[in-house]
């Protein structure tokens, strides 16, 4: 081979080498590109679900998230839908559906129950003199002219509690000494304290159930003319929880481990001054509430320095119901239970991963959304049934539904790190448990009882934000318990402490279960007294 060959070979050698290694750099720039396109996908969605969640709507009913059946058809609606048959409708049967209100209760209504006072409008004086004779005016008659609703401010004030003492002077006649009888004074909530159950009750539900701190309460009551330190008020929550209510706290957990089924959820609780952690750190409030279905509405809340499971497993120690919960895998610790899973859940998972403008036919996310639609319409359905019923009814329609449901969800291939692939991962981890519905028609298919029991205290914490110390932070969950389960019996809340924070003092430190269960609140006399009259909050 000539020079001149060999330096043409090797300069096509070295031609090639640099191709070779431009298109090595080539396609590791468009992996790059790829995966910083991913990335900003990510960042977008991410974005876009921030802003959707601060400013957008936060209904996940199906009337607020477009599914594409509307979109479809907007064009050809007049096409599809045309029927020359169709009769027009007459005046009355018009009705404008974006336009439908609620109708206004009338003043007989908003006033029902309260009580009533008349003004009568009268003349008096020199006005019962006739202007024209002279003579006395009579009243003939009366007519209605308006109603006004008066604020009566509280009243507060000071009882002074004075025990009298009786001789018998028969007694003293007789033997000549008086048979002497003293009357004894009302138990107190706390010693040399002017904590009543009226006034405990009071804090407890301005700050529990209207969300008052007790900071902005001691100004509420030196406005009616008494120094009360947020201190001091503090104490008497604390206290009286503490001593009073915790016996019934524990009476209401005993109730609950009976129920077939309990749901389960849990949120941030922060503690200031917790042995061996920084004020700043996380601690948790649990809440573990009964269904609809169970007869007795519990809500209860525990206190526990931590998320971790073995908290809910040492709760529910020796309960073999049915546990609703979101897909936390600490549940995966509470033993002998059969777990169920969240479809609420699963829909929102479906719902943050669709873009904005999402149709089924541009969106697999509003496809996955979509039918967890269908299967809560189909829950709708079967609400009337009792729960053998609804067992067999959902097995003939809903498992069909869900049969296409995993076939549907095999196909999809998401985007590594994207809302999709979180939604599928989703799903395909917890199907065990969201399938777990088909077999026990007692259960829901979702964990709104327990998600609704813990909003209150949630929007609760924005104002009163902390908890200065653990037991603080039990004593409120005891007050929390016992506020929201009287809600859910439909009694209020106020009427429910007053009345258990004035009967527990004659029962002593030690009260029997039996005088406890007189205190819970779908006993039947604690109902037919404390009732709301239309059985809602």
């Amino acid at each position: 081979m000539s020079q001149k060959s060999a330096k043409q070979n090797r300069r096509v050698q070295e031609l090639e080498a640099l191709l070779q290694q431009s298109e090595q750099e080539k396609a590791e720039l468009q992996e790059e590109v790829k995966r910083l396109q991913q990335k900003m996908d990510r960042l977008t969605e991410q974005f876009l679900n921030a802003q959707r969640a601060r400013f957008g709507q936060s209904s996940e009913k199906k009337k607020y998230v477009m599914d594409g059946t509307e979109q479809v058809q907007l064009f050809n609606e007049a096409e599809t839908t045309q029927n020359p048959k169709a009769e027009e409708p007459t005046i009355e049967e018009v009705t404008v559906a974006a336009h439908k209100r609620k109708k206004k209760r009338t003043y007989e209504e908003l006033t029902e129950g309260l009580p009533e006072e008349e003004i009568l409008l009268e003349l008096k004086g020199d006005q019962l003199v006739c202007a024209k004779c002279g003579g006395t005016l009579r009243l003939i008659g009366k007519k209605f002219v308006k109603s006004e609703i008066i604020y009566i401010p509280a009243q507060v004030k000071l009882l002074k509690y004075f025990a009298c003492t009786y001789a018998c002077d028969r007694c003293e006649k007789k033997t000549g000494f008086a048979n002497i009888v003293g009357t004894v004074a009302p138990p107190s909530l706390m010693k040399h304290s002017l904590a009543s159950p009226s006034s405990v009750a009071e804090v407890m539900t301005k700050k529990y159930v209207d969300g008052v701190p007790l900071t902005r309460q001691e100004k509420i009551w030196k406005r009616e003319g008494i120094e009360l330190s947020s201190a001091t008020l503090a104490n008497w929550v604390i206290q009286t929880s503490q001593n009073w209510l915790k016996p019934l706290y524990r009476r209401l957990k005993h109730a609950l481990l009976e129920s077939t089924v309990i749901h389960a959820d849990e949120t941030v609780v922060q503690v200031l001054k917790e042995d061996g952690k920084k004020a700043s750190s996380q601690s948790r409030m649990w809440v573990y509430a009964s269904p609809k279905r169970g007869g007795k509405a519990i809500r209860y809340f525990e206190y526990q320095p931590d998320r971790k499971g073995i908290r809910a497993a040492e709760f529910l120690r020796g309960y073999h119901g049915c546990l609703v919960t979101d897909g936390y895998s600490g549940y995966d610790q509470v033993e002998g239970v059969t777990r169920c899973g969240c479809w609420a859940h699963m829909r929102r998972k479906w719902r943050e991963a669709m873009p904005k403008g999402a149709t089924m036919q541009t969106s697999q996310a509003a496809v996955g959304y979509n039918y967890c639609n269908k299967l809560f319409a189909l829950e709708k359905k079967f609400a009337g049934m009792n729960s053998q019923n609804r067992k067999f009814a959902r097995q003939a329609e809903a498992e069909p539904l869900l049969d296409a449901y995993w076939l549907w969800l095999k196909t999809l291939e998401p985007m590594p790190g994207s809302k999709l692939e979180e939604a599928v991962t989703y799903a395909n981890n917890q199907r065990e448990y969201l399938c777990a519905f088909l077999q026990h028609g007692e259960v829901e298919i979702s964990n709104n009882p327990a998600e609704n029991a813990i909003r209150p205290f949630v929007v609760g914490r924005k104002n009163w934000l902390f908890s200065d110390t653990p037991k603080g932070a039990d004593s409120s969950a005891i007050v929390y318990t016992l506020v929201e389960t009287a809600k859910a019996n439909g009694i209020d809340p106020y009427a429910y402490l007053l009345r258990v924070l004035s009967l527990l003092p004659y029962f002593g430190k030690s009260p029997s279960n039996e005088e406890l269960d007189q205190l819970l609140p779908w006993h039947q006399r604690m109902r037919e007294s404390l009732l709301f009259k239309d059985n809602t909050i």
